[in-house]
């Protein structure tokens, strides 16, 4: 499935969100950089100049349009994070664009819900469940897991390359970075019976629905799919096929803190959170990971065989360019942050992306500089209970892939024309749509 790229129209139905009258500007109509627009075109395309603009000029700044507080320097992002009691994850999975009455009906009519689990629970359940996905992608299973990252990768570049010598292009998203992540998951957490590219159709049909600003009839259309998704998962959580070293069979024998069992809805919950985290945002990081290495001279051909190249170049693209580009959190009570009051029930969007280009904390931000001595200080992870607990897959599975790639496809470059590949433009992700790549003469 294609996500909308920042081409695609971006008009809303009454009910459905801010249209573009709603726009404002940062800080005035005639500020140069145009109208402050989250979802827009040139803020996708190239967020730099706001994110820098507010991390200065206003790093605490109301956005009319959208309600949301934007948070931009690091330290305050970092308070935030690590204050669970001050700043809550009730608002991490909402939909970012309101749902219309029609859409609720779709769920109402399939009795769909998504109970607090992980991202968005602040619950004493929060723990045990972090610790049950933990231990599926803690650091010995993702060592053990890198054999099979090299395998499946080895297969989906053998499909690539007959491709380049055939026509002389392919797409290096669709036939791999996208496709890679989620093969792994599944053979990870014992996923059988499922077509990858379903998973991959549900997952950015619910990226898309929860994040992104869709017209009414494009919500209605992601509503069926996030349905079916959720429907699938349902009947995998109750179906008790699943093996007890697995996923879904540690979530089935979980024990919330009072001694119950883990209902099947948080469960599914928690499924929900996890396969989008580990499909789609990963893909995502991937395709940005290979698409700067092509377009940086040298990196290509020594990331095959330079030792540590390659994961020290994610690292860099995660301070630089991460995938998830943005995350909310909701005040519990009035607060002062950053020397600005925020309200009670505040919606605050942290600028995760524009803190790994703080000049005083990375030199030369906009350089891309693999060898930074501090290198891993970026939050493009978060920060404390809320940390991607899939971090470290995420890293390894993209080092991994940047190094398989340039080691079976040494002699390819960026395609003829495809300097501005369409973006991802959703609230919280960012990444190219396309790596296109066609082989060098």
């Amino acid at each position: 499935m294609t996500l909308p790229a920042v081409d695609a129209p971006a008009t809303v139905t009454e009910g459905a969100g801010p249209g573009p009258a709603a726009r404002p500007s940062y800080p005035d109509d005639a500020d140069p950089l145009g109208p402050l627009d989250l979802f827009g075109a040139p803020f996708v395309r190239d967020p730099y100049p706001w994110l820098d603009r507010l991390r200065t000029e206003s790093p605490v700044h109301h956005d009319p349009a959208t309600g949301l507080w934007l948070v931009s320097r690091p330290e305050d992002v970092r308070e935030v994070l690590l204050d669970n009691d001050r700043f809550l994850p009730d608002n991490a999975q909402s939909a970012a664009t309101p749902l219309p009455v029609a859409v609720l009906r779709v769920f109402a009519r399939a009795r769909f819900t998504l109970p607090a689990a992980l991202a968005n629970n602040g619950t004493a359940s929060h723990a045990g469940l972090r610790r049950v996905v933990t231990r599926f992608f803690n650091a010995q299973r993702v060592a053990a897991a890198v054999p099979v990252i090299e395998r499946i990768a080895g297969e989906l570049l053998d499909a690539v390359r007959p491709e380049l010598e055939n026509t002389g292009g392919s797409d290096l998203f669709t036939g791999f970075a996208q496709v890679l992540p989620c093969r792994v998951l599944m053979e990870l957490l014992g996923i059988r019976g499922i077509d990858p590219a379903t998973l991959i159709r549900w997952s950015d049909a619910s990226l898309e629905l929860y994040w992104g600003r869709p017209t009414l009839e494009r919500q209605l259309e992601l509503a069926e799919l996030v349905v079916e998704f959720q429907r699938w998962l349902t009947e995998t959580v109750r179906g008790g096929a699943a093996s007890e070293d697995s996923f879904i069979g540690a979530l089935a024998r979980h024990r919330l803190p009072d001694g119950s069992l883990l209902d099947v809805e948080t469960a599914v919950g928690a499924c929900f959170f996890v396969f989008i985290a580990g499909q789609s945002t990963t893909g995502q990081l991937i395709s940005t990971v290979l698409g700067r290495a092509l377009a940086e001279p040298g990196v290509w051909s020594r990331a095959a065989v330079e030792e540590g190249l390659a994961e020290a170049w994610v690292d860099e693209v995660l301070r630089r360019e991460p995938p998830v580009t943005s995350w909310r959190r909701v005040t519990a009570r009035a607060t002062r942050l950053g020397g600005v009051e925020v309200p009670s029930g505040a919606q605050l969007l942290l600028m995760l992306m524009g803190t790994g280009s703080d000049p005083d904390l990375f030199p030369e931000p906009e350089r891309m500089c693999p060898r930074r001595a501090n290198i891993r200080h970026h939050l493009a992870f978060g920060v404390g209970r809320h940390r991607c607990p899939g971090a470290s897959l995420a890293r390894t599975e993209a080092a991994v892939a940047l190094r398989a790639a340039a080691r079976v496809l040494p002699h390819i470059r960026p395609a003829a024309g495809s300097q501005k590949p369409p973006m991802l433009g959703l609230l919280s992700f960012r990444a190219p749509l396309s790596v296109p790549v066609e082989q060098r003469p």
